[in-house]
């Protein structure tokens, strides 16, 4: 395979030697990774709020600020894809299977099993379930893929850089990122991508299997779910052959096509009046509780802090640990768009969206609880699939379903070869079809290496120990962009012809 880096080999090399650990001894994987896990959360809590309402606010100052004209490009260059294909790739990247595996499960939970802080299955704790579902999905989350998608962006459109999460640190450490440190960069940023993919695999697997066990009656079992990989393997390797234009634009409007549908069904077949009282109180809840939630710390009170540690701080780290792929796969299929369309586009359109889904599937599963649906009762990837079996027309709303969640899967697995192969090729925007095939192939083997040890857990908690540093490497990239938007703009103010 001619141009990999030494990047593919040693990221390659570490992959595989922690899914042989995990294969050959289970327990100790588990137990040393959630040791690190919850030592992370306990001790850097307080950070990871700070950090990531940082990039809130960075990403609001940049849309409001005169930078915000600035294109990411040429001047003269235009988006290469339609407002409608660049919202529905970046969305099928950055949280189709999310949505659908916790749309229902996610605020039926904070209401009856997990409430914030009331007692479950009060009023108080479904209003929380709402507000705390947008928080954890909403602007937040995409701040975080925004501040990675443009600082890529710029640097490899606007400047000529290499597509590499290290050469957006130039301008912060010079020539020092083209030795071992912007490797070490690259490979932290490849193995976060690597295991945030094989752990969604494993999600989607586990999902599909779910939902042909709830309709079929087909077991859910290691050998059913290997299966359903290996036929999602095929299907999205073809889809990375057929190349971006074809392969993930087609696909991601095919999920939005589904999840429409599947949207307004849910709607209308759910408590409509209700779904809609709920989205528009939860959405100004949600607003007005927004500076209090993003710093909460509760340092007096045990039982809430421990709440804000397994959700908010795991959600976090979560999408920290996502950003390297969700990131530099949104920054790929963005050039030409201003800074301020850019980060308008990213932040809003996808939380509102969100808002939607949560509002309908999580109010309809909140229903069909009170109305004597044990919801709460399947597992998290069935709950979609048992509010679904409350409907009319449930047969069809479930394929449908499913349909959706191959999709998802599909689009999601195929932007991260997409990704990996840039990485690892020195920031090639076409990475070879070979390299591509090499890392879907390693994301499909660690999936199914991790359904058969149980070790899907285990494999959560290692990308949450993995976003620790790399969070600190964004604060740097946030640093290295002001940094050179600076000199940007002084230059245009100096030769303004050349700039319009």
């Amino acid at each position: 395979m001619k141009k990999v880096t030494s990047v593919f080999w040693i990221t390659l090399a570490i992959t595989l030697s922690i899914s042989i650990w995990g294969v050959l001894s289970p327990e100790s994987f588990e137990s040393i990774s959630s040791g690190m896990m919850s030592y992370i959360s306990i001790h850097f809590g307080w950070y990871y709020l700070l950090v990531v309402t940082l990039f809130v606010v960075v990403c609001l100052y940049l849309i409001f600020s005169p930078y915000g004209k600035i294109r990411l490009g040429r001047h003269d260059d235009k988006p290469e894809f339609s407002y409608p294909s660049w919202f529905a790739m970046l969305f099928s990247a950055g949280m189709g299977i999310g949505l659908v595996f916790y749309g229902v499960a996610s605020p039926v939970s904070h209401y009856i099993k997990t409430p914030a802080m009331a007692e479950a299955g009060t009023t108080e704790a479904l209003e929380d379930a709402l507000r705390l579902t947008f928080f954890h999905y909403g602007i937040h989350a995409w701040a975080i893929y925004a501040i990675i998608a443009l600082i890529i962006a710029y640097f490899t459109f606007r400047h000529g850089k290499r597509g590499l999460v290290s050469a957006t640190l130039e301008p912060l450490f010079g020539n020092r990122m083209n030795g071992p440190w912007g490797k070490t960069v690259d490979i932290l940023a490849v193995f976060a991508t690597i295991v945030g993919v094989a752990t969604t695999l494993g999600f989607g697997a586990a999902q599909i299997n779910g939902g042909l066990s709830f309709l079929l009656g087909i077991e859910s079992t290691f050998r059913t779910q290997l299966i359903i990989i290996l036929i999602v393997t095929v299907l999205f390797m073809a889809s990375a052959y057929s190349g971006l234009s074809k392969g993930i634009k087609y696909l991601s409007n095919i999920n939005m096509a589904l999840a429409a549908l599947l949207f307004l069904a849910t709607l209308f077949l759910g408590p409509t009046q209700y779904i809609l009282n709920s989205l528009t109180h939860s959405v100004g809840t949600y607003i007005q509780s927004l500076p209090v939630e993003s710093l909460r710390m509760a340092p007096n009170d045990p039982e809430e802090r421990q709440w804000v540690m397994d959700w908010t701080v795991f959600f976090w780290a979560w999408w920290i640990a996502w950003a390297p792929f969700v990131g530099i796969f949104i920054a790929r299929i963005s050039r030409g768009r201003t800074i301020r369309e850019f980060i308008s586009g990213v932040l809003i359109v996808p939380s509102v969206v969100g808002f939607l889904w949560f509002s309908a599937f999580g109010i309809s599963g909140i229903n069909a609880q009170k109305n004597g649906v044990d919801i709460a009762g399947l597992p998290d990837e069935q709950a979609l699939f048992g509010l679904f079996d409350s409907f009319p027309f449930s047969i069809v709303l479930s394929i449908l379903a499913l349909a959706l969640i191959g999709t998802f899967f599909i689009t999601s697995a195929d932007s991260a070869t997409f990704v990996l192969g840039m990485q690892t090729t020195n920031g090639s925007l076409s990475p070879a079809t070979s390299v591509k095939f090499v890392w879907g192939f390693f994301q499909s083997a660690i999936a199914a290496v991790l359904l058969y040890t149980g070790g899907l857990q285990a494999l959560q908690n290692a990308l949450i120990v993995a976003a620790l540093p790399f969070s600190l490497i964004m604060v740097f990239m946030v640093i290295s962009f002001y940094k050179a938007l600076r000199k940007d703009r002084i230059r245009e103010e100096k030769n303004p012809s050349k700039h319009h």
